[in-house]
């Protein structure tokens, strides 16, 4: 998805991959995968926006809190699923992004996670990062 198409701030896109390992007793893609999948997407939002790298080298790394999943349709092994992530909120501390998953364009869950930056030495919890809050508001500014 390319910075015009970006409907919400650092949306991105990605297909995801259904593997046989993914289906469980019932046939169907496992609620398990969800919470895979949201891991890929947020590495994703955050190599397209906020390197971890970068991140890491400056004493830093995101830590997800809380993951809720909504899920509305079943995925089954021949599915094609697009993952959809954005960021829904950065206040002082917290940061809060969405997320889909979509098939044939119809959402299949939603999903919403909770996180915060650590400082990787103390452990402890650190303000949101200048850069990404700058960047946030201007993609906020921008829709």
């Amino acid at each position: 998805m390319s910075e015009i198409e970006q409907r919400k701030p650092f949306e991105i896109e990605l297909q995801l991959p259904v593997k046989t390992y993914d289906i469980d007793f019932a046939g169907i893609v496992s609620n398990i995968v969800y919470v895979r999948w949201l891991e890929d997407l947020r590495l994703e939002m955050l190599s397209s926006f906020f390197p971890l790298q970068e991140q890491v080298a400056n004493g830093f790394a995101p830590i997800v809190l809380q993951t809720t999943i909504d899920y509305k349709q079943s995925i089954q092994m021949h599915d094609r699923p697009i993952g959809k992530m954005w960021m829904e909120s950065l206040a002082s501390l917290r940061w809060v992004v969405g997320a889909e998953i979509l098939l044939a364009e119809k959402v299949s869950a939603i999903a919403q996670q909770t996180g915060i930056f650590v400082n990787l030495q103390t452990k402890k919890p650190l303000r949101i990062p200048d850069r990404l809050q700058q960047q946030y508001n201007e993609s906020r500014s921008r829709l």
